[in-house]
């Protein structure tokens, strides 16, 4: 369904709302004829609104998931926020071309430790595929930070007391005090690697286990986005990204973004079609977090803030 609101001559807004509810089950056997199943339910509103005319349309998104329907935020609010961040991104430009600080917005800052878990993934160190193939013992996150994983958190889509191939879980640290601890394993990569699984095997109705991290959480900082905003001086503040070119061997980064561009620590106008380049390894060992993170999701990640990324824009 589409609700369009007219919003004055120059402006038209489209919303485009939807809902969702399920609730999976999947058997789960083990090497040593443990049976059991994994029964979950899972409750989603969401919007994506669209604003501008012609050729000047810009869009953007709010959204909630829950396991309990009576925890989801409001209809009224995920449409209205949804809308305001459309019209925020009306008459959008492209930033500068050079070497800037650039701040990840908690919805998309999460996409920075999904390719640190990826690096860990027990697949990925057995083919010799990962650019932190070398790095266990040794720091990829800044001293003081922890990424942890606690698949047992109450009201939590990731949360299970025993992994696809019957193993039980546990919370377990997968970065301590900005050391690499342990890799994510099941039991097939745990044997190629001679060592014991981490009870994170996953598996979907048409495929066999494979590694995969539930719920994780990294160490929140002092600062809210406004004062990382403030800190910035001058940069980019990325709400949205497009695409990606990742090497998992070498963690040469480059991807697409969106959002705003900041001047003296204060959001100056809406920004476009531009590229953040780096390289993971040093981008990792210099994130900045705040402290914006939303605890009832699987991955508690706050907006993260990184000096001098490369942008390529006008």
């Amino acid at each position: 369904m589409n609700i369009f609101v007219h919003m004055g001559s120059a402006l038209m807004l489209a919303a485009i709302p939807a809902s969702s509810w399920g609730a999976p089950a999947a058997p789960v056997q083990s090497y040593d004829e443990y049976r059991s199943w994994l029964v979950a339910c899972d409750n989603g509103l969401s919007c994506t609104a669209i604003g501008g005319t012609g050729t000047a349309m810009e869009r953007d998104y709010d959204y909630d998931n829950r396991i309990h329907a009576a925890d989801l935020d409001s209809p009224e609010k995920i449409g209205r926020t949804a809308g305001e961040r459309a019209v925020a991104r009306l008459g959008a430009v492209k930033p500068p071309t050079g070497r800037y600080p650039v701040l990840f917005d908690e919805r998309v800052a999460g996409a920075l430790i999904g390719h640190l878990l990826s690096a860990i993934n027990g697949s990925a160190i057995a083919r010799g595929a990962s650019f932190l193939r070398d790095r266990l013992g040794k720091p990829v996150l800044p001293a003081g930070l922890s990424l942890t994983e606690d698949p047992h958190r109450p009201r939590i889509g990731g949360s299970r007391l025993f992994d696809a191939e019957g193993l039980p879980t546990a919370p377990r640290h997968i970065v301590e005090d900005g050391v690499l601890t342990t890799w994510t394993l099941d039991l097939g990569t745990a044997r190629k690697l001679g060592l014991e699984s981490t009870g994170n095997a996953a598996r979907g109705p048409g495929s066999g286990p494979h590694p995969s991290v539930g719920n994780i959480a990294l160490t929140p900082g002092a600062a809210g986005l406004d004062d990382l905003i403030a800190d910035m001086g001058t940069g980019l503040y990325v709400t949205g990204m497009i695409g990606s070119t990742i090497n998992p061997n070498t963690g040469d980064y480059s991807r697409g973004a969106n959002g705003f561009w900041v001047e003296n620590g204060r959001i100056s106008h809406p920004v476009h079609e531009c590229t953040v380049a780096g390289n993971l390894i040093d981008m990792l060992a210099r994130i900045v977090p705040g402290n914006d993170g939303r605890v009832h999701t699987g991955r508690v990640v706050p907006s993260i803030l990184i000096d001098g990324l490369m942008l390529a824009g006008a």
